[in-house]
Parts: C-alpha cells; sequence; structure tokens
C-alpha cells in the first residue's frame, strides 16, 4: 500500500480523496492554488504545497509544478480526482516515469478512451453495442451527407478528443449539416485543439444510462450497477439516480454482463464508466470515462462499496477480494449537484457564504468542501457540495430528500438548490418519467412563469 498520496485537485473531491486515504493509513499531500490557500482538503491534508496562482493553467494543470511538489513531499503515488488532469495521458506517463504511481488507468486506456473515435471502435469490436454513424471521422460536407443518408436524419455531429457538450451540433436535415459541420470542428478546434469530428445518428428521446466498473492488476472485473444521468442542461449532469428507474432487473443484468466483459478484454485497469444512450429498449455506447465520476457517490450508497478506497487499493495491486455474485444492490440513491449558481438564470455566484447549515439525518450525505465563511472563487467549477440521499426505495428517497433540501442552508451566495425543490414537484419528474431533453424544456417552463 501506498505511504503518502498527493492529491492532484481541488474542492469537495480533493477532500473526499483525502478522507479515503486517512481510512487507509496513507498520510496525504494537498496542492493548492494561491485562491484555494484556505480550503479544507489543505487544512486537513498533512502537508500543502502552493503551486501557483489561481489560473488553472499554472496551478492545478501545471503538470512541472504537481510533479515537484511530489519530488519535494516525497508522495509515492498520486490521484488527480476528476476533471483537471485526470484524464490526461502524458500525465499519467509523466508520473510513471518520476516512480509513482497514478492513481487511475494506464495512459494508453486513457488515451484510447479520450479519442471518441477509436473508443467506439475499440469498445463495438469487444461487443458494446453503439449508435449507428460514421466508421471514422469526417472531413467534409460530401462525406457528412453520404453517411447521413445511410442512417437517416437528423444526425449530430461531435468531436472526437470532446467532452462536456462542446463541439457537438444537431443537424435537423441535409441543408443543416454543412453549418453543423463547420461549427463542431471550429469549436473542437477552441476547445480541445483538435477539429476532428465523427458523425451518429441523433437519438431523439434517449435516457443517459452509464455502468460503473473496477478491474484490478489480476484481470478481475465487476461492475456496480447503473446511474441514471439523464438530468442534464447543456450536456452538464444535474442530478443523478441509482438505480435507473427506466430499468428492469433484466436490462441491468444485461448490459452489467456485456460492459465487464468488453472491460475484460480491453486489460482495463482500475474504475472507469461506460456511458449509453438507452432508448426504446436498446443501448447505445457514448464514451468511456476513465476516472472517477462525479456521481460515483450514488453507487456507494447502494452497493455499500467505498470507490474510492477500491480505486487506491488495485492501483497498489491489490486484488478485488470478491466477484460479480458478491455485489448486491440495496435500496435508492439520488444525487444533486449544489452549484453557486443563480436558479433560474444559471448565472455564476462567486463570494463568500455567510451561513452554512447542513443537512442531517438517516440517508443524508454531504460530499462538500465548503463552510460557513468560505469564499467561492471565480476561477474553477461552481460545485459547492454533493447532496446525496439513500432510502429503501426511491418513493422514500424523494421524500428524504425533499425533506433534506428544506434544512439545507447557504446564505450569501446564489445556489441551485431551490431548482431541486421546484423539480420534486414536478410529477413527470416524481415518476421517473424523463429524458435527457426534459430538464430544459422544464427550465425553460419555469423561467417562462417567472
Amino acid at each position: 500500500m501506498f505511504k503518502k498520496v498527493l492529491i492532484a485537485n481541488r474542492g469537495e473531491i480533493a477532500l473526499r480523496v483525502h478522507r479515503a486515504c486517512k481510512e487507509l493509513g496513507i498520510s496525504t499531500v494537498a496542492v493548492h492554488s494561491t485562491a484555494d490557500e484556505d480550503a479544507m482538503h489543505v487544512h486537513l491534508a498533512d502537508e500543502s504545497v502552493c503551486i501557483g496562482p489561481p489560473q488553472a493553467a499554472q496551478s492545478y494543470l501545471n503538470i512541472p509544478a504537481i510533479v515537484a511538489a511530489c519530488e519535494i513531499t516525497g508522495a509515492n503515488a498520486v490521484h488527480p480526482g476528476y476533471g483537471f488532469l485526470s484524464e490526461n495521458a502524458r500525465f499519467a506517463e509523466i508520473i510513471a516515469e518520476h516512480s509513482m504511481t497514478f492513481i487511475g488507468p494506464t495512459a494508453d486506456h486513457i488515451r484510447l478512451m479520450g479519442d471518441k473515435i477509436a473508443a467506439k471502435k475499440a469498445v463495438s469490436d469487444a461487443g458494446i453495442p453503439v449508435v449507428p454513424g460514421s466508421d471514422g471521422g469526417i472531413t467534409d460536407d460530401a462525406e457528412a451527407i453520404r453517411v447521413a443518408r445511410e442512417i437517416g436524419c437528423p444526425v449530430l455531429i461531435k468531436a472526437a478528443a470532446g467532452g462536456g457538450g462542446r463541439g457537438m451540433k444537431v443537424a435537423q436535415t441535409e441543408a443543416d449539416i454543412s453549418l453543423a459541420l463547420s461549427s463542431a470542428r471550429t469549436e473542437a478546434k477552441a476547445a480541445f485543439g483538435d477539429d476532428a469530428v465523427y458523425l451518429e445518428k441523433f437519438l431523439g428521446q434517449p435516457r443517459h444510462i452509464e455502468v460503473q466498473v473496477i478491474a484490478d492488476s489480476q484481470g478481475n472485473v465487476v461492475h456496480l450497477g447503473e446511474r441514471d444521468c439523464s438530468l442534464q442542461r447543456r450536456h452538464q449532469k444535474v442530478l443523478e439516480e441509482a438505480p435507473s428507474p427506466a430499468l428492469s432487473a433484466e436490462q441491468r443484468s444485461e448490459i452489467g454482463a456485456i460492459v465487464t466483459k468488453a472491460v475484460s478484454t480491453l486489460g482495463y485497469l482500475g474504475v472507469g464508466t461506460v456511458e449509453f444512450l438507452f432508448e426504446d429498449g436498446k443501448f447505445y455506447f457514448i464514451e468511456m470515462n476513465t476516472r472517477l465520476q462525479v456521481e460515483h457517490p450514488i453507487t456507494e450508497m447502494v452497493t455499500g462499496l467505498d470507490l474510492v478506497k477500491e480505486q487506491i487499493r488495485v492501483a497498489a495491486g491489490e486484488p478485488l477480494g470478491y466477484n460479480q455474485n458478491d455485489i448486491t444492490f440495496n435500496g435508492h440513491a439520488i444525487e444533486c449537484r449544489i452549484n453557486a449558481e443563480h436558479p433560474r438564470t444559471f448565472a455564476p455566484s462567486p463570494g463568500t457564504i455567510v451561513d452554512f447549515h447542513v443537512p442531517g439525518g438517516l440517508g443524508v450525505r454531504l460530499d462538500s468542501a465548503a463552510y460557513a465563511g468560505y469564499k467561492i472563487p471565480p476561477h474553477y467549477d461552481s460545485l459547492i457540495g454533493k447532496l446525496i440521499i439513500s432510502a429503501d426505495d426511491r418513493e422514500a428517497c424523494l421524500a428524504r430528500l425533499e425533506r433534506a433540501l428544506s434544512e439545507f442552508v447557504i446564505s450569501g451566495i446564489n445556489t441551485t438548490i431551490p431548482l431541486f425543490s421546484e423539480l420534486l414537484q414536478a410529477q413527470d419528474f416524481r415518476d421517473g418519467n424523463y429524458d435527457i431533453h426534459w430538464l430544459e424544456r422544464f427550465i425553460e417552463t419555469q423561467q417562462d412563469e417567472s
């Protein structure tokens, strides 16, 4: 097991990793920008190193500064959290070159899954169903129109190196393809430095279903069920739940088995998430995330496994110690992403938190690094924390969530807490009757009424 882990991240995920390390008897090193010198993970870590100014490019994305922090403190492993450098293959390679362990998959798997075109081919060859579309990149209008005629419009043009909805454009008809292709390539180049794009069939009312997997270095792989991440705004997840109210036990078992077999075939190591669009009873691969997901706590709540500890253990070379038959799914869990944003306009709301009262009680968990007096900086993601609710079933989970939201107090800044309270009044949501477009329609309706 590792003696000292450097946490190459900030906010709630840095604190989450710190807690797992301490329970495993591992010393921690926090890195931080000058804007985060008063962050909770910095106060709690055994050691801390300032790695640069507030701008992420000069601090949390500054690989030489992070490596120097490792060498100064004698860390023998690095946990990247999510975001920032967590899916940077070169960073993983550099960590290995400095005789340290990157707590995550191999650089080769990060690089493979970071290229959406190559990833789609690899998982298709491994037996995972994919969305009909181009076999590779699309370079001109004529090729895009040819593929669109084969699979039918509307089509979705996506950045090969994409993520977070950037470099993604819908063409409803053939006449829209030229502009959509040009726009997607321009946006992809600006966001990722790579204008490669590909084309897929656009699904009208799908759900976003993702399957959590974990694999050790001895070739053991298990899946930990699915999460429903369909409640999204501008392709960004807002609320997630496990299990999905849209899947039957048979469908859950079927897709889990397919994913487990494919991940084993690929020789993957560590935690990973295979994401799908699900429509009319069929699964279509979107991408594989080679890192810990923001929404991992709901899987923890229904399986009883600590995913961060498991991630650390398999990175240290330990076997899983269980097989698929040992994994059971109990109850229901929902996660709400509480952001420092206006609940209607979603304008960022950095500033100082004045009051901070956290809900409690059975089945209520908050993953957050915030506290009264903490200043939300304007330089990073607006996530304040994640409210995670678990109960015996979905109906009880919704009732507990409603109660917890009514107790949650954050003053001094705007937050998205009121949005979730409004969501709970929507019958479609309470019935589990929603798709990836539903939340945006709901938000538009709320804005029109205000």
